[in-house]
């Protein structure tokens, strides 16, 4: 295991970009850290740098107390599973898994050994004769991941490992690595764009936008309480409504209700404009209006899923609440009429269609507010 330490770390590029800018964390011994943001947040650079296939602007990356930066990747200690797997197409499974141990000049029998045992945790004790044409795509990743752990090394560093699967065995492969993590007890830094993955998967979260680190937490402390806007749309699926807003008076006033809605005491904040953050689980559909906040919504589309349903909505954006934007990167958008478009989770036995009208609870107690200019959480 191997604590692996960030400190102000910067990536630029000959043509200008800067892919990573003064990010500092920790990711701690046996511990399954995951950065996530979209394409393009510097996760991956981010990645290539503590394994040293990129070399680092400015900053320093230290391995259990150790300056690593001017360190060769293979002297490291670390082992890299790629997206694409990265097999070699004319060698037998054996010989994949065989092959890093080989070429650290390892005697024949603890590369046998060592074979073995990670071919008996992997399960891939009835393939080592086949080649890798002959797998399916979950069977390449447990090779790959395979030729990792042969070299026991001090961290796994995972970049997109499941990109290449299809929906139903990225799930099962996500419980393997999970297994597979808790299994070894290795430090882990895993990088996906789905933040699916991250919460299912993650003991701890950094969540990256162009280059800058956003938040760092638990996967439940990013869902329950997101440090700004970016992190509130993007963590969580469905993901977060976004509404305008405007606290007076201790109220809170949203553009499609009539009367302001009572804070807390403790959430009292200085009257100004604010964005409103309402998770879908978070409104309730009732038979009719009550003393209760609500909004009342048209149906554009309900999805049903099984075990869940998902209703679709749209409410129109007064001309006065101009404050209201929101990061592009987010699914959410207000559109050219000056709409935007709501989720609401539904009673998967219901038998609401599209064009129905709806009235919404809101429950007020667990409203996020941001503060329009910086995105920035208002009530930490």
């Amino acid at each position: 295991m191997a604590t692996i330490e960030l400190d102000k770390i910067c990536k630029h590029f000959a043509d200008g970009t800067e892919a990573v800018q003064d990010i500092s964390l920790t990711i701690g011994e046996g511990e399954l850290f995951i950065l996530l943001g979209p394409s393009g947040c510097g996760k991956s650079t981010l990645l290539n740098m503590i394994v040293g296939l990129e070399p680092v602007s400015s900053g320093e990356i230290r391995l259990d107390g150790r300056p690593i930066n001017d360190l060769d990747p293979r002297d490291r200690n670390m082992a890299m599973v790629f997206q694409s797997y990265a097999l070699y197409p004319h060698l037998t499974v054996r010989d994949n898994l065989a092959f890093p141990l080989k070429l650290a000049g390892r005697n024949r029998q603890d590369i046998e050994r060592r074979v073995a045992e990670v071919a008996k945790i992997l399960e891939l004790e009835e393939l080592l004769h086949r080649l890798p044409r002959r797998l399916s795509g979950g069977q390449r990743q447990r090779v790959a991941m395979g030729r990792a752990m042969v070299r026991e090394p001090a961290a796994f560093l995972l970049d997109e490992p499941l990109s290449n699967l299809d929906s139903k065995l990225r799930s099962r492969m996500r419980a393997e690595i999970a297994r597979l993590q808790q299994q070894l007890q290795t430090t882990m830094v895993y990088v996906t764009h789905d933040q699916t993955e991250a919460i299912s998967l993650g003991h701890r979260l950094a969540v990256l936008r162009r280059g800058r680190l956003q938040q760092v937490g638990t996967p439940r402390e990013l869902y329950h309480r997101p440090a700004n806007l970016f992190v509130a749309g993007f963590i969580g699926n469905p993901p977060m409504n976004f509404l305008p807003g405007r606290l007076q008076q201790g109220r809170l006033h949203l553009p499609f209700l009539d009367t302001g809605i009572e804070l807390p005491q403790e959430r009292v904040l200085s009257d100004q404009n604010v964005i409103v953050g309402i998770r879908p689980e978070q409104l309730t559909p009732v038979e009719d209006f009550g003393s209760e906040p609500q909004l009342a919504v048209t149906l554009s589309l309900v999805e049903w899923l099984g075990a869940d349903a998902w209703g679709h909505f749209s409410l129109d954006i007064d001309p006065e609440y101009e404050h209201f934007s929101l990061p592009e990167e987010l699914d959410q958008k207000v559109d050219k009429a000056g709409r935007v478009q709501g989720m609401v989770r539904l009673d998967p036995a219901c038998q609401l269609n599209h064009g129905q009208v709806l009235h919404l609870k809101i429950d007020t107690g667990l409203l996020h507010l941001f503060n329009p200019q910086t995105g920035s959480r208002l009530d930490r």
